[in-house]
């Protein structure tokens, strides 16, 4: 919680700092959270940092680094509480501690059990004034997976579909390439990029052969950001109840890892020969549908998958969206009519009105040649 009297009026502005550092990782800390830390004496930023990669120095010893002995006696600013445990890397509380600043200022605790308030705790034990609550909104927004499968879990799940003007996704033979045009597809591999998973149906691998890979020259970043991003392709999974997938099929033997999910039905000689090619099978007691909340919580507790994207047809969609299981939509729209007979962005069985499920938009954009609108479920 912020108390008043411990703010000080430049906070926000120094935190902002911190948020727009911490976003330089949004291609490649996961599984871990994005964070910046920015060292502030006498009104001038003396150190800054933020975190790159999980196993690497966090935000935090990055700009301690960058102050030296200069964080002696100044405030640092971290958008997530510093950490207090040892995982691949000390505890950044106790970095704080022995470099002498006199205050921490934190835009929100870690809900992280490992963390949970015992970093900022450890902190104010040592005699530094402490502060939490500057700008939380806005850091939460770095990280919403992290948070979510910390609170719930469960990972944070986007929708990505493209369509034309008139809601269709495909011709009805099948042909979808492409609805949109470069500068799309270019941002949807930047959404590959954030994503620690993508999820799609077979029915993707048997029409299309699809990769569901980044690729670096599709990207749009930086020479550098992009190679290191394709060095971390995001986990593929697969949703195949009957194990239909060819076991020549691309998404099999691209960079990466590829989960199939199938039903314990499925031909478990063909599961055996796949496991021993090297592909990841995870079966579900289903003799049909594939249960996706299960699913979800799995790649969460085993794989620590904070954000998921969905990349799939209109029934796959259509699932995740009955569910309740989509945190948002990131919905491509291209200036184009494809017909009454093309086939729907979703296959909900609505008849009234009242039926309808109901978005709100978070932010509409051109992209290209392209409207990108992002929508989430309304509450």
């Amino acid at each position: 919680m912020i108390n008043p009297e411990a703010i000080n009026i430049e906070d926000e502005k120094w935190m902002s700092l911190a948020i727009e550092l911490a976003q330089n990782g949004l291609y490649t800390t996961h599984p871990n959270p994005r964070v910046g830390c920015v060292i502030v004496k006498d009104d001038q930023v003396v150190g800054q940092g933020f975190h790159f990669r999980a196993g690497e120095p966090h935000a935090e010893v990055h700009a301690l680094k960058d102050a030296g002995e200069q964080a002696k006696g100044a405030t640092a600013y971290v958008t997530l509480e510093p950490c207090s445990h040892f995982g691949r890397t000390p505890p950044c509380c106790d970095a704080l501690i022995k470099a002498g600043v006199s205050r921490v200022v934190a835009a929100m605790t870690d809900p992280n059990p490992e963390v949970a308030g015992r970093g900022l705790q450890r902190i104010e034990e040592a005699g530094i004034s402490v502060v939490s609550g500057i700008l939380e909104d806005e850091a939460r927004d770095l990280n919403p997976g992290f948070l979510k499968r910390m609170e719930t879990g469960l990972p944070y799940v986007r929708v990505k579909q493209a369509m034309s003007l008139d809601g269709r996704t495909a011709m009805a033979s099948g042909e979808s390439k492409w609805i949109t045009g470069p500068a799309a597809r270019s941002d949807v591999q930047r959404l590959r990029a954030m994503s620690d998973a993508i999820i799609t149906g077979v029915g993707s691998i048997l029409h299309d052969d699809s990769s569901l890979t980044l690729r670096e020259d599709e990207l749009g970043l930086a020479k550098e950001l992009a190679a290191e991003a394709i060095q971390h392709q995001p986990l593929r999974v697969v949703l195949d109840s009957q194990l239909s997938i060819p076991e020549m099929a691309k998404i099999l033997s691209l960079p990466g890892e590829t989960i199939i999910v199938c039903s314990d039905q499925a031909d478990q000689t063909k599961k055996d020969r796949l496991e021993k090619a090297g592909v990841t099978v995870w079966t579900q007691t289903t003799d049909k549908r594939i249960q996706l909340v299960a699913l979800l919580k799995r790649l969460a507790a085993e794989r620590s998958i904070n954000e998921v994207l969905v990349e799939a047809g209109a029934q796959l969609s259509t699932g995740f969206l009955e569910e309740k299981l989509v945190d948002e939509c990131w919905t491509y729209i291209a200036p184009k009519l494809m017909g009454a007979d093309a086939r729907p962005l979703v296959t909900l069985p609505l008849e009234r009105m009242n039926q309808a499920i109901a978005l709100t938009f978070e932010e509409v954009s051109p992209v290209g040649e392209d409207l990108r609108i992002i929508s989430k479920p309304a509450v």
